[in-house]
Order: structure tokens, then C-alpha cells, then sequence
């Protein structure tokens, strides 16, 4: 599956790229908590997938994931669309937060978040949306 696909090179380029100025970090660490959330995400990108392609939903420039145009969701769906956004971004915060833990540097969450975060953005597919740096929703 093309959007599956998708994630795992997200998932695998994020924790292969370290910043210079934190090269001891291990972005490839794994550890059975990581795993799970990768899992947990994995099989949320396929719900998702479709409302990036819509324009539903986009990528922010902290790392997470957001309701871009909610007219793009009919009302009846909302609920589930928030839902889903809400499960995925509590998923992204722990996943930050655990590489950093693993790594034991946990003051390092909020550069690795940064890290991940550029990296769902270079790997977006074209079409979907992204936050820029100052905030503003960009077409890919």
C-alpha cells in the first residue's frame, strides 16, 4: 500500500537523521514502546491518507497533524475525523518523547519533534498540505 509505504520511509528517514547538534543522539533506537506507536500509526496513516489527499487535514510545522478545512469533512464524519487527529497526534507527542527518553537525553523532545517534523513534511506526497514556518497552509 502506497500510503503505508509512505509512512514507514517518514518513520525511517526521521530516526536516521540526526542534527548536528545532537549526533550522539540514536533516532534509530527501538524499543517495544516505540514500536507500538509506530504500529498505532501505521494503521491510522490509512484513515488519514485520504483527508491529506482532500485537503481535510495537513501537516503542522510542530509536528502534528490538523483539521486544515473542516468544510472538506461532511458534519457527520467530524466527530470521527477530530477523533482521529486527537489519537494521532497523542501518538506523535509519545513517540517524540519516548525516542528521547530511550536515548536517555529526554531535554533533547523537543529537537527530535523538530527533527520528525521536517522530515513528515520533505516526505509528503504532492497535493497534500504542510504549515510553512510561519504557520501559513501550503500546497504541496
Amino acid at each position: 500500500m502506497k500510503t503505508a509505504a509512505f509512512l514507514c520511509a517518514v518513520l525511517a528517514a526521521a530516526l536516521t537523521c540526526a542534527s548536528t547538534a545532537h549526533a550522539q543522539v540514536n533516532l534509530e533506537i527501538n524499543t517495544p514502546a516505540i514500536a507500538s506507536l509506530q504500529g498505532s500509526m501505521q494503521q491510522r496513516h490509512a484513515q488519514l491518507a485520504p483527508l491529506y489527499a482532500g485537503g481535510a487535514v495537513g501537516l503542522t510545522r510542530d509536528g502534528n497533524v490538523a483539521l486544515r478545512d473542516a468544510n472538506a469533512v461532511p458534519l457527520a464524519q467530524r466527530q470521527q475525523v477530530n477523533a482521529l487527529i486527537a489519537a494521532e497526534n497523542q501518538d506523535r507527542a509519545a513517540l517524540y518523547r519516548e525516542v528521547a527518553r530511550a536515548n536517555g537525553r529526554p531535554e533533547w523532545e523537543a529537537d527530535i519533534r523538530a527533527t520528525f517534523a521536517q522530515r513528515w513534511i520533505s516526505r509528503a506526497q504532492p497535493g497534500w498540505y504542510y504549515q510553512n514556518p510561519g504557520g501559513a497552509w501550503v500546497r504541496k
